[in-house]
């Protein structure tokens, strides 16, 4: 059974990981299918898409620096995007329309409740950094019932604008970045900062780590080594990187694109082994 042709943008993309779980998952259904990267500069993004979907694209996954362009040029967007403001999926409507989705919040937490089989209810969550990532994902740690969500980022008026749109002062607000060290613990920590990512440290203090406290970075490979390292070493229960996310994010997208839901976890086994 052929499904068309599937692709990434991303810029850079080369990198992906999507090809080869998007492969996996239509094997199981006996689908052949053609899904690439597609690398398009920022400048270049919306023609590159308009371009894609007009030769007959069936689907297209959207990572960094993407994804707000992304929703912004969409026609209809789900509640999950528009609580976002951000895409990682676009899906061709009649008429040359697109509509957006944002699977991201929902493939982490399945992944920390079911893949890991930790109950986030009632937990004290802080959330480090406040861009796309974070946006992705601050409204489903709060649907997974966290009791609170302290937001902080480097730049305090980012943290306070994802507050702001939560909206729930009570379970959501924001803290200064050199106050972390006074905040006491969490039980747990999530890093949305692109800081693995672009190599650099980000210097936390052991004092945020809870004593039943899971940590997890929303990047997975290289780019999280140096936070789930300092997890550890802080004495953190849990410690897990975004390889998981990632899967079920892509198991999410694959359901919505051919309407059958893949098993994830062969695919998770597979890559974990090449990432440790």
């Amino acid at each position: 059974m052929s499904a068309g042709q599937f692709a990434v943008f991303g810029h850079p993309i080369s990198h992906s990981l999507s090809p080869r779980i998007h492969q996996a998952f239509a094997r199981q259904f006996g689908i052949e299918l053609e899904y690439r990267t597609i690398d398009a500069a920022p400048a270049d993004f919306e023609a590159a898409v308009r371009d894609f979907f007009a030769s007959g694209g069936g689907g297209a996954n959207v990572t960094l620096p993407h994804k707000a362009s992304a929703f912004a040029l969409a026609d209809e967007r789900s509640q999950a995007a528009s609580r976002a403001g951000t895409a990682n999926v676009l899906t061709p409507l009649a008429g040359g329309r697109l509509a957006a989705h944002n699977t991201d919040g929902d493939g982490m937490v399945r992944d920390i409740t079911e893949r890991h089989s930790v109950d986030l209810r009632g937990h004290t969550a802080l959330l480090l950094g406040a861009g796309g990532a974070a946006h992705g994902v601050a409204w489903s740690l709060l649907d997974a019932g966290v009791d609170t969500l302290t937001i902080v980022n480097r730049t305090p008026e980012a943290a306070d604008v994802l507050a702001d749109a939560i909206g729930e002062p009570a379970r959501a607000h924001t803290r200064y970045w050199e106050d972390l060290a006074d905040l006491g613990a969490f039980d747990l920590i999530i890093n949305a900062t692109s800081a693995g990512v672009l190599g650099k440290s980000l210097d936390l203090p052991f004092a945020i780590v809870g004593n039943r406290a899971l940590c997890y970075d929303l990047s997975y490979g290289a780019a999280a080594t140096g936070f789930l390292a300092w997890a550890r070493t802080a004495g953190a229960r849990y410690a897990f990187d975004g390889l998981g996310m990632l899967i079920e994010t892509a198991a999410d997208t694959f359901e919505l694109w051919h309407g059958k839901r893949p098993d994830t976890d062969p695919v998770y086994a597979a890559l974990r082994g090449e990432f440790g």
